[in-house]
């Protein structure tokens, strides 16, 4: 469902004619990203365990629409997705969704996670030099966790799924004459023991620049922080960091 909307607001973008350009901006991005997931997840706050999880490459992508009219916000949506899989020898008992593991079990685990973020924001400033953007982001969150005791094949699962707001902040300087810029952005929420962000910084350079479109290289570092509590009974600590590269095409 997600993606069919997802795929829906694309097309939307998309059919914008190309005379309102000079008005209108679209951006279309995406990047390569190769992460490293650490942490544990259970299902209660105390009653979690450490799985060592396999490195991963994941991919993302978004669209921008961006416009003129004071008030009201530009507007974008990303999709990002989180699988990997991993496994750990208990040193204690653990329960997960009613099936209690004991100390000294070897278990694995797939974690499936995917979220969409529809994110309104403003430009307080946006020239060559600086850009900065700030607004407001509603994280449609979507997860799956199997665990497994390979030796007997008792297992559990859960599904869990929330919308999360947050904080939007986004800036690119400008390293004039250099086709180069640096950026940075970020949305992140703390409250009630929870605590979730999503944060990259890195360095474009602009390799097509013309009256029809443009065209940005990216390499940089990107961190997602996962400290739920209780979203649909599943408690986690997960951290997912690593490099990225990615394109920008602005139209």
């Amino acid at each position: 469902m997600k993606k069919t909307v997802l795929a829906a607001s694309l097309a939307l973008l998309t059919s914008i004619p190309a005379q309102a350009d000079t008005l209108l901006g679209l951006y279309i991005g995406g990047q390569m990203w190769a992460n490293n997931a650490k942490g544990s997840f259970g299902e209660g706050e105390i009653d979690q365990s450490v799985f060592n999880f396999e490195d991963e490459y994941q991919g993302s992508f978004y669209v921008a629409f961006e416009h003129p009219i004071p008030l009201i916000p530009n507007a974008k949506i990303a999709s990002t997705t989180l699988d990997t899989v991993g496994g750990t020898t208990l040193t204690s008992s653990f329960t997960f969704n009613g099936q209690t593991y004991t100390a000294n079990t070897d278990l694995d685990t797939t974690l499936e996670a995917s979220y969409i973020d529809y994110t309104l924001y403003y430009e307080l400033f946006d020239n060559d030099l600086l850009t900065f953007d700030f607004g407001i982001t509603g994280r449609d969150l979507d997860s799956y966790i199997h665990v497994i005791e390979p030796a007997t094949k008792i297992d559990s699962d859960l599904s869990a799924s929330g919308i999360i707001p947050m904080v939007y902040l986004s800036t690119i300087v400008g390293l004039p004459f250099t086709g180069f810029n640096f950026f940075a952005e970020g949305n992140f929420i703390s409250y009630d023991d929870q605590t979730v962000y999503d944060v990259q910084a890195g360095v474009s350079y602009e390799l097509l620049d013309n009256l029809a479109v443009d065209l940005d290289l990216t390499l940089g570092y990107r961190t997602v922080k996962l400290e739920l509590n209780d979203l649909d009974d599943f408690y986690s600590d997960l951290t997912f960091d690593g490099v990225f590269v990615g394109a920008i095409l602005h139209f």
